[in-house]
C-alpha cells in the first residue's frame, strides 16, 4: 500500500465515522485472502468506498462506470484503488479480462449485482456479469448488502449522523450442471439464486424484485460452510 493510498483511506474512513453511525462488523466475516467476488446491491456511489476502506488491507478491486474517470476527484479514487472501468450498456471484453486477471492474482472483486444503481433503494433485477465471472473463474461469492446511505444527504442538512448497516451472507460457489455445459438458462437461474441471497440480508421493504422469499431456491449454490 502506497503512502498516498494510506492517506486517502484514512481520510475516507474518518469521514464515514464522522457522518455515519456504522454497523459494519460483519465485513470481518470476509477472509483476509482472496480471491472472491463481493456481490453487492447498488444504491449509491458511496458503497464502494465504504467497503474498500473497511476491508483493507485485503487485496481489493471493483468495477466502476467509465464516467467516474471524467471528474478529477473520483478519478483520483479510481486510480488509487485499482478500480476497473467498464462501459455500461455493452459487452466490455476489456473489463471482463481485467476482472479475470485480478481474480487470478488473488484479489476480491466488488461487483454490483444489478449492474446499475437502484433509484429507490430496492433490489432490481440481477444482471449476469457476476454469474459469468463466478463460473468462469470458479471463485467463492460473498453476498454483501448495505442500507442507510441514501439518507446521508438529508441527514447532513439536519446535522445528523446517518445509521448505516452492512450485512454479509453465507459464501458459496456456483455449482455447474453435471456432465453438461452451462446454458443461458442455467446462467439466468444462477443469477436469480444469487440475488435471493442478497434479498435474505435486506429488510423486507428493500427486497424489491426478490421480495417473495418463497421463490428462493439453491439448486446451483454450494455453500462453503456445508
Amino acid at each position: 500500500m502506497t503512502i498516498g493510498e494510506s492517506i486517502l483511506n484514512a481520510v475516507t474512513r474518518a469521514a464515514f465515522r464522522t457522518v455515519c453511525r456504522l454497523d459494519h462488523q460483519e465485513l470481518q466475516n470476509i477472509p483476509k485472502e482472496g480471491p472472491g467476488l463481493l456481490l453487492s446491491n447498488h444504491v449509491t456511489n458511496l458503497e464502494g468506498p465504504l467497503y474498500y476502506v473497511f476491508l483493507r488491507p485485503r487485496k481489493m478491486s471493483a468495477l466502476g462506470k467509465q464516467e467516474l474517470w471524467s471528474h478529477p476527484v473520483t478519478r483520483l479514487y479510481m486510480k488509487t484503488w485499482n478500480i476497473i472501468p467498464i462501459h455500461r450498456g455493452q459487452v466490455d471484453g476489456n473489463a471482463m479480462r481485467e476482472c479475470q486477471r485480478v481474480l487470478e492474482e488473488g484479489y476480491f472483486l466488488g461487483i454490483a449485482a444489478e449492474g446499475t444503481r437502484s433509484r429507490d433503494g430496492c433490489l432490481r433485477e440481477g444482471q449476469p456479469g457476476a454469474t459469468f465471472l463466478a463460473t468462469r473463474q470458479d471463485v467463492p461469492v460473498y453476498p454483501v448488502v448495505h442500507w442507510g446511505l441514501r439518507e446521508l444527504g438529508t441527514n447532513l442538512k439536519r446535522l445528523r449522523r446517518t445509521p448505516v448497516f452492512v450485512r454479509v451472507g453465507r459464501p458459496f460457489r456456483l455449482r455447474k450442471p453435471d456432465g453438461t455445459s452451462i446454458t443461458s438458462g442455467d446462467r439466468r437461474r444462477m443469477t436469480v439464486e444469487m440475488m435471493y441471497q442478497l434479498a435474505l440480508l435486506l429488510p423486507a421493504d428493500l427486497r424489491g424484485t426478490y421480495a417473495d422469499l418463497s421463490a428462493l431456491t439453491t439448486h446451483y449454490l454450494q455453500f462453503l460452510d456445508e
